[in-house]
């Protein structure tokens, strides 16, 4: 069976005003009822805006506005990752989060970003790597804006057996261009699809783009204005451009063979084991 997600990355300005969010979407979705995965940038709904503080928009597990978002996605039976939120940790502090709620409105997924960017970024560092699963499709791992600089973080995703990595993004600065090179980086060393959503000005610089396992660049804006980038992601690819190789040639995650030792790696005061090397691959029951 091929396994097909028809995927939509809103690259739009941060928006507060959940309600306001609410109806927007349901109208992208009347135009577009074929997608079954919506993406939005991070911090889409808690932008910080004149003097207000990332602490002052935190929510709370349990939150009303969570709520809502659960129900958004029960109403319009969609796969949401409505961006990511400032998540107060109960303790006077906050994380970036990402969440993922399911077409029945069960939050799915809930991931902390790992590397906020210093000094400016004022959240805590989250310190887990999550993927989930969406039945009939395929495991899909979660990223934040800075994290795509950090190579170790996709390349563990991609290990867990993210086959489609989601890399929220809310950059307003010049290295957006550098953003773009790692997004082709990271899915052409880890042989899987990578999505980079950006927000809009006058929240971001844009460029948003979607990348196939070989590099491809699929879909992609070339400026910062407000545009929804639409595409199938073909999950299958990934076990193709695996098995055959980039370009069929290379295959990265068949180097090892029976019998190679291990490789120190003094930076992670750990090794690299070829016994570990092979990625997961998610059961027939994970993906049904």
């Amino acid at each position: 069976m091929t396994r097909l997600l028809p995927l939509a990355l809103a690259q739009v300005p941060a928006q507060g005003d959940i309600a306001a969010f609410a109806d927007t979407l349901r109208a992208h979705v009347r135009i577009h009822p074929e997608i079954e995965l919506w993406v939005f940038p991070e911090l889409h709904l808690t932008t910080p805006g004149g003097d207000e503080q990332p602490h002052q928009l935190a929510v709370t597990v349990g939150d009303d506005r969570l709520r809502a978002l659960s129900e958004l996605a029960a109403e319009l039976k969609i796969w949401l990752v409505p961006g990511s939120i400032y998540e107060a940790d109960g303790a006077g502090g906050v994380y970036n989060t990402a969440l993922v709620f399911g077409p029945d409105g069960r939050q799915v997924a809930a991931y902390r970003k790992v590397f906020p960017w210093r000094p400016l970024e004022v959240s805590r560092p989250g310190t887990e790597f999550v993927v989930f699963d969406i039945p009939g499709r395929g495991r899909v791992g979660l990223s934040i804006c800075y994290d795509s600089w950090f190579p170790e973080l996709t390349r563990h995703l991609a290990w867990m057996g993210a086959e489609l990595v989601l890399c929220l993004v809310q950059t307003d600065t010049s290295d957006r261009q550098q953003e773009v090179v790692i997004t082709q980086a990271n899915a052409i060393v880890n042989q899987c699809w990578v999505a980079s959503v950006n927000s809009a000005a006058p929240t971001a610089r844009g460029r948003s783009l979607l990348v196939d396992p070989e590099g491809r660049i699929r879909v992609a804006s070339p400026s910062s204005e407000t545009t929804l980038l639409t595409d199938v992601v073909d999950f299958d690819a990934v076990t193709t451009t695996r098995r055959y190789g980039t370009a069929a040639v290379s295959r990265p995650w068949s180097q090892f063979t029976t019998g190679d030792r291990a490789i120190e790696l003094p930076l992670y005061a750990g090794t690299l084991d070829p016994a570990r090397w092979t990625p997961a691959t998610p059961t027939q029951e994970e993906t049904a």
